[in-house]
């Protein structure tokens, strides 16, 4: 699949204390041993000593079930064949028992090792039931007798049945093994409140994160200073309330952090931490859903009231539309719903708090949309932070902050890559730092180059280059001409964006793609620049039309691409001259419900009217593309066979191709060989620098 990758078409108008007590005093007593350690695991030879483990209630619980188990598997071994009176007389005159030990009530014997029932039954024990008062005694001492006369030896011994045993293993064991269940998991947790084994189901399961654990601070956050500015007066408060009391203000109890993903809201929760010097509790949404209603609201009174203890502190909930979504139609449990009383349990939280708490929440989530009312409302999450999406200069600070890790090449251009990286965010331009300084070490270099940072964040947004695939011939050459259509129109039309590279190596779900370089970060789209998109999406198409004298399912995505734009202009953004400025689009409130069909607010008519105004828009786009795609064959063709040749071409290159000039540089295969021959003849290239005379 051939795609032109252009930016996304969205419009952004410029318009606990007795915990921590416990954790310090520990330290504070274990200094001494610590620092003895460290000294003492420098000497050479000394090993580390071995950590040490107590015993809790549960691994008693767990060692008692295994004895228990242990002493079952072994009952059940003890187990013998049971006989008929009739069968063990029957055995007896036939010669095959060889020991007997009589009882008051039973007899247990042991056959033979060669004998039929010992081989059919596989055990040579056995007992019966021996009933002296009914003239089973009489029939024993006659059998013995008659087999003494026989000559058979059989060993014969008399003992006391023992009953307490049977009766200690079969009653008593599991008696005490199920009492003491009962003791573990409930009368230690009735004698130690809710801080025993069971009790802790409900528990808060939140992290806390020491005054002395959070080291971030705004030095280690770029690209969202408005959001910083926002949150500098609850800094302020929490190294001096006094200052806010005085004149009688108080802060917000709850700031929301809104933003797409990865754009820096938990680092931003963390900065506002450690710039406050307090602790960070640290929980996410999911954290409070369970299967058993009610789990979830004693986990946040309980994680409230561990913050209250440790005041003054910040709670950090992390996906906070888990349990905030608006309730009513989407809550089908209705009131006895886990989430709905979760949720219950946070307003109920935050609206109990006192001003002199300093306790402030602060939550995130990249869903503020579908946020209950009453938890957004004045009170409670009364602050609105936007974490957006980085401009060229946040992207450039993000990546500087990025690159202080890394070793940077004299030729890695940040500015340049920042401009190549729109609509990225902050988490997307700290992978392509890591993956090019992974790429750079795979190939032993002593730093990071530019052509690593733009393979890394090729790799990033794309997939990775499948270099080895193998292509064939006549699908390469419709790439080839496909993705020249795409080059041309990109760099011919002055709406649209400067041309980057174009290249025919399949990448990810792409078997090639053309890549511009937008010279700002766009906030609106005008219809120029539209027009100039569509052109642009449907010269793929056109190419393979006029050069290959066939189509293929290349240009899908490309087609999609401009069936969306066409219809954001007529029914969003009312670009269409004959409909004019209307909004013909579901509103936000029914593109949230997925699992409803929107429901159109205008007639059959209407309907009619903005199909042909988009089937206009995309023919007009069409037949544009086209014209100028006939006007410079020329240029098309010869684009198409340097991709054939070098397989990827940069905006330096087209642009000496459509002033008529020829490449002159080595292609993929002259790399390969050459660098094929460095790897074998290593020591070659060595001598050959040594002989190089020193200017």
């Amino acid at each position: 699949m051939w795609e032109t990758r252009v930016p996304a078409t969205q419009i952004r108008h410029s318009h606990h204390r007795p915990a921590l007590e416990y954790e310090d005093m520990r330290n504070g007593e274990n200094n001494g041993a610590d620092e003895y350690r460290r000294n003492n695991d420098k000497r050479p030879g000394k090993r580390p000593p071995l950590p040490s483990y107590r015993r809790g209630p549960l691994s008693w619980l767990i060692i008692a079930v295994i004895v228990f188990t242990a002493v079952m598997m072994l009952q059940q071994g003890l187990v013998t064949n049971t006989l008929r009176w009739d069968q063990f007389l029957m055995h007896l005159e036939q010669g095959e028992i060889e020991r007997l030990e009589i009882g008051d009530s039973e007899i247990v014997g042991k056959f033979k090792e060669n004998t039929p029932m010992a081989q059919e039954k596989r055990t040579v024990s056995f007992k019966v039931n021996y009933r002296p008062e009914t003239g089973a005694k009489e029939q024993l001492n006659e059998a013995l007798a008659s087999a003494k006369e026989k000559g058979l030896q059989i060993q014969i011994e008399y003992a006391q049945q023992r009953f307490w045993i049977i009766w200690l293993l079969n009653w008593v064991l599991p008696v005490l093994l199920l009492v003491g269940f009962f003791y573990f998991f409930f009368a230690r947790n009735l004698r130690g409140g809710a801080g025993g084994m069971l009790m802790s189901f409900g528990r808060s399961r939140h992290r806390v994160h020491g005054k002395d654990r959070i080291k971030v601070t705004f030095k280690d956050v770029a690209g969202i200073d408005e959001a910083k500015d926002e949150v500098a007066e609850i800094i302020e408060f929490l190294k001096n309330p006094r200052k806010f009391q005085r004149l009688g203000g108080r802060i917000p109890r709850g700031v929301l952090l809104i933003g797409p993903p990865g754009c820096g809201k938990t680092l931003l929760a963390k900065t506002i931490a450690g710039e406050a010097d307090v602790p960070f509790f640290s929980i996410s949404g999911s954290d409070f859903v369970e299967m058993f209603v009610g789990v979830g609201a004693s986990r946040v009174r309980d994680l409230f009231k561990q913050a209250k203890d440790n005041s003054p502190c910040i709670i950090f909930l992390d996906e906070v539309d888990a349990i905030g979504r608006k309730r009513g139609a989407s809550f089908v449990g209705g009131g006895h719903d886990e989430r709905e009383q979760t949720l219950n349990a946070i307003l109920v939280e935050m609206d109990g708090f006192d001003t002199n708490d300093q306790v402030i929440v602060i939550a995130a989530t990249n869903r503020a949309d579908i946020l209950d009312s009453a938890l957004t409302r004045p009170g409670r999450f009364d602050r609105q932070v936007v974490v957006p999406l980085p401009d060229i200069k946040g992207r450039v600070e993000i990546l500087q902050i990025h690159a202080r890790k890394v070793k940077l090449g004299p030729d890695a251009n940040l500015e340049r890559m920042a401009r190549g990286t729109p609509m990225f965010s902050g988490a997307d331009l700290a992978a392509i730092i890591n993956e090019a300084a992974l790429a750079a070490t795979m190939a032993n270099k002593d730093f990071i180059e530019m052509a690593d940072l733009e393979e890394a964040r090729d790799k990033v947004r794309w997939g990775r280059a499948k270099k080895s695939r193998v292509v064939d011939r006549k699908e390469r050459e419709i790439t080839a001409f496909h993705e020249a259509g795409h080059t041309l129109v990109q760099s011919l039309l002055k709406d649209a964006d400067p041309l980057h590279k174009v290249s025919i190596i399949p990448r990810g779900p792409m078997g090639g793609a053309t890549f511009a370089l937008p010279e700002k970060d766009r906030t609106m789209f005008t219809r120029r620049y539209c027009v100039a998109l569509l052109q642009v999406c449907f010269a793929g198409r056109i190419a393979e039309e006029l050069f290959c004298d066939d189509i293929s399912s290349g240009a899908q995505s490309d087609i999609e691409q401009a069936t969306r734009i066409a219809k954001q202009m007529v029914q969003t953004w009312g670009m269409s001259d004959q409909l004019g400025p209307i909004s013909y689009g579901p509103d936000a409130a029914t593109r949230e419900l997925s699992f409803m069909q929107p429901e159109r607010e205008y007639s059959e008519k209407t309907a009619e009217a903005i199909d042909t105004e988009i089937k206009q828009i995309m023919g007009d786009a069409y037949q544009d593309a086209k014209e100028l795609i006939e006007m410079n064959k020329d240029r098309l063709e010869r684009i198409a066979h340097a991709l054939l040749k070098y397989e990827t071409l940069d905006a330096e290159d087209v642009k000496h191709i459509l002033d008529g000039g020829e490449l002159d540089k080595p292609t993929v295969g002259d790399l390969l060989a050459a660098e094929q021959a460095k790897r074998e003849n290593p020591k070659t290239d060595e001598k050959k620098e040594q002989k190089q005379p020193v200017n």
